[in-house]
């Protein structure tokens, strides 16, 4: 037995009935949706993330591709909390590189909203932290949604460093986009933003709140004083 079904059979001993039926439905997989075409099985994200420590070690990345393109999205959800573990224990610069480089290889596979916020700033955020952010603005511009957000979730990890000129830039960048999974992402991170400095949050908030989707607005100002919160919902400000 390969190492990938070693793992989906392990997987497979936590299949949830009831998660598998209601999981398609949470990740919006019906035509038309978000997730059209993805497949559940039902097994939660703390066994996925136990198999994953489990294996992290034994398994090469070419078995990790394999695991990281097939359908069912846990197994490619375990192929990422892997791939996560595989960066954080990694010390040499080489190897983290070759690790980021298999992650942008594969993006086309990160293609649900869950996969992005687990791995984009734990691999590709960590790495970029001091280098180069031009993938970042490339991958906003590709017009491709799961990259997109892919972009915007790698700067987390520069928040949590307390630097967060690229997340306002990207932030910018998706003032008028157009899909929701977008607006609640970049109003994830300027709510982050707010919470290590309200001021600069404050600030970028004020130049373009008014031009913002209503549900990015409502994200980034949850954490806010209700007064302060009710008066950028009113356009007070």
């Amino acid at each position: 037995m390969s190492i990938c079904q070693k793992i989906k059979a392990e997987l497979n001993q936590y299949i949830n009935p009831e998660k598998a039926s209601f999981y398609p439905r949470f990740f919006k997989t019906g035509a038309g949706e978000y997730g059209e075409g993805d497949v559940f099985i039902g097994v939660t994200v703390p066994h996925q993330r136990k198999v994953a420590r489990k294996y992290y070690q034994e398994i090469s990345l070419k078995e990790l591709g394999t695991l990281l393109k097939d359908p069912i999205h846990e197994y490619r959800m375990t192929a990422l909390l892997i791939l996560v573990e595989k960066y954080a224990q990694a010390r040499e610069e080489e190897k983290h590189k070759e690790l980021v480089d298999f992650y942008l290889k594969h993006l086309p596979f990160v293609n649900n909203w869950d996969l992005v916020d687990a791995s984009a700033d734990k691999i590709l955020g960590s790495y970029l932290l001091h280098k180069d952010k031009k993938i970042l603005y490339d991958l906003a511009r590709s017009q491709e949604l799961w990259k997109q957000r892919t972009a915007i979730i790698a700067t987390f990890y520069f928040i949590k460093n307390n630097s967060f000129q690229d997340t306002l830039a990207l932030a910018k960048i998706f003032l008028d986009h157009p899909h929701d999974l977008i607006h609640k992402a970049v109003g994830w991170m300027l709510r982050e933003v707010g919470k290590r400095d309200f001021v600069t949050a404050v600030d970028f908030l004020t130049d373009h709140y008014q031009d913002m989707p209503r549900t990015m607005l409502r994200y980034a100002i949850e954490k806010f004083e209700p007064e302060l919160r009710q008066r950028f919902l009113k356009g007070l400000i």
